[in-house]
């Protein structure tokens, strides 16, 4: 007697397992899509008195004519709330949010 071989369809546990597991890939995938505003041994600093932004080595005093961002509004991406936050703003002399002039 001869037995026919049957694949027996996927259980709900297997497939909802299956579409958790690809939910979670999609997800962590585009958080790493985005690029960090600085590597990972430093930290962003703002021009002071017009636009711009650089990175310095962890431990290290911004250089002359930048300051640290204010606590609490550190871009940490490209397009983050606060990268675009500081796209039409700085700091001034006195450590002050300044709207930064219309390039037009």
């Amino acid at each position: 007697m001869r037995t026919a071989n049957r694949l027996r369809p996927p259980s709900r546990t297997a497939l909802g397992l299956a579409l958790a597991g690809v939910t979670v890939a999609l997800l962590t995938g585009a958080c790493s899509l985005q690029q960090a505003t600085c590597g990972g041994d430093e930290y962003p600093v703002l021009a002071v008195g017009s636009a711009g932004s650089a990175c310095v080595p962890d431990g290290e005093e911004p250089p002359k004519g930048y300051a640290r961002y204010p606590e609490g509004k550190v871009p940490e991406h490209e397009g983050d709330k606060w990268d675009t936050y500081w796209n039409t703003r700085t700091l001034d002399a006195q450590g002050e949010t300044v709207e930064l002039p219309d390039e037009n």
